[in-house]
């Protein structure tokens, strides 16, 4: 089985990356070798479905092109494969006056990014987007929409397959070693050959990436649960659409917010905690090698003693469904803890170096064998597209 490239990792990125190299040169043999018996099963599969407008960003980092450039080929997507979506606009909401001059950064940084119709609304004007909602300083970001990313993730799949890639599922890959121009990868499906290997294993792409010596070690991915409750059917009329609040500039999460979801129902939250194991969707489980990989990592104790306060916080909401619900009445006051039931839970992979520092770019890594996708966390999804093309454009600059 010997392939010009070899994916790992089935998720978006992944799957989009590989759609795009054959987009762009279909007589190129690719698989996609993915671990579980299914496409998308972790962050793809557990994503809350919003199509980010790219408000959050840097202008010219990264995440700000590939949101912006992706949100479009997304939207284009969807439509010709006629996978649901909505455009429904969000408001992100400042509910304490020290919160105004964030919101106005939040507004510019979105204007510099190209979100023409991104405008600070009244607080009369806020009733009638969310009549539920309240705060002190309120903007209006018309480009956010749903979709369901599993569905598009398992159209990249389809189309991947009808241009002649191969999807491997069940194919972990243990290791691989160089040797000539050809990558050996031992996967737990047997061995399979390739000029060049694409890393996108999100959750385990810093340990794919170790497995290749060229590679630097001085980024580990520190996973994130991010757990949800939903709003019980009868309640679901507090929230129209999406509601923000003002993030913390200086963490890379969003906060906890409202989301109408593409498959119907209303989600709360995320609050982020360490989650203790890298696929660790509950409390209960628990991988001690992990743990203690990550509470050793140095860059982590600094962003642990640094952000302990919020941190401890995060997690207290975690164990504490009145302080969550406490948490949400900020924008909705209406909202009672009777009101919210226990929804799902997603794991974020975020790339933390040696200082400290929690990437908040995505981070594209190449040795002479391998092309290292190390952080793409939201908004991945959105972005896939683009991702993959970034990817795809590096793949075909070695080939020719």
């Amino acid at each position: 089985m010997r392939y010009d490239i070899a994916i790992v990792g089935g998720g978006i990125v992944g799957l989009a990356t590989g759609l795009k190299l054959l987009k762009e040169k279909p007589s190129l043999k690719i698989a996609i070798l993915e671990k579980e018996s299914q496409l998308a099963k972790h962050q793809t599969g557990n994503n809350s479905g919003v199509i980010h407008s790219g408000l959050y960003y840097k202008p010219g980092s990264l995440k700000a092109t590939n949101c912006i450039n992706g949100y479009h080929e997304l939207v284009q997507f969807c439509e010709e494969e006629k996978i649901p979506f909505e455009i429904t606009g969000k408001v992100v909401v400042a509910t304490q006056e020290e919160q105004k001059p964030l919101l106005e950064n939040l507004l510019q940084r979105g204007l510099q990014n190209g979100l023409e119709g991104t405008r600070r609304i009244s607080l009369e004007e806020l009733k009638v987007y969310e009549p539920h909602c309240t705060g002190v300083d309120a903007i209006h970001v018309p480009q956010t929409g749903i979709v369901d990313y599993f569905q598009v993730a398992l159209a990249y799949g389809r189309k991947i397959m009808q241009a002649g890639g191969d999807i491997l599922l069940n194919h972990k890959v243990l290791s691989y070693k160089h040797q000539g121009h050809t990558n050996y990868i031992e996967t737990s499906k047997g061995t399979i050959e390739a000029n060049l290997i694409v890393n996108c294993a999100g959750l385990y792409s810093d340990k794919v990436a170790q497995m290749d010596s060229d590679t630097e070690k001085d980024v580990k991915i520190i996973p994130f649960r991010g757990e949800y409750f939903k709003l019980k059917k009868e309640k679901e009329y507090l929230v129209k659409n999406l509601i923000y609040p003002v993030p913390d500039p200086n963490f890379p999460f969003l906060g906890v917010h409202f989301t109408r979801m593409m498959k119907g129902g209303v989600e709360a939250g995320p609050n982020a905690v360490l989650a203790f194991r890298r696929e660790g969707y509950s409390k209960s489980q628990i991988n001690l090698g992990e743990l203690a990989e990550s509470l050793a990592w140095p860059g982590f104790q600094k962003v642990a003693a640094k952000y302990w306060k919020t941190g401890f916080g995060e997690m207290y909401r975690s164990f504490s469904k009145a302080a969550f619900t406490k948490a949400l009445q900020e924008l909705i006051p209406e909202i009672q803890e009777s009101d919210l039931v226990e929804g799902g839970a997603g794991v974020r992979a975020q790339a933390c170096d040696k200082n400290g520092g929690l990437l908040d770019d995505f981070a594209i890594r190449e040795s002479e064998y391998v092309i290292n996708v190390l952080n793409a966390p939201s908004p991945a999804a959105t972005s896939s597209l683009s991702i993959g093309g970034t990817v795809a454009g590096m793949v075909l600059k070695r080939l020719s």
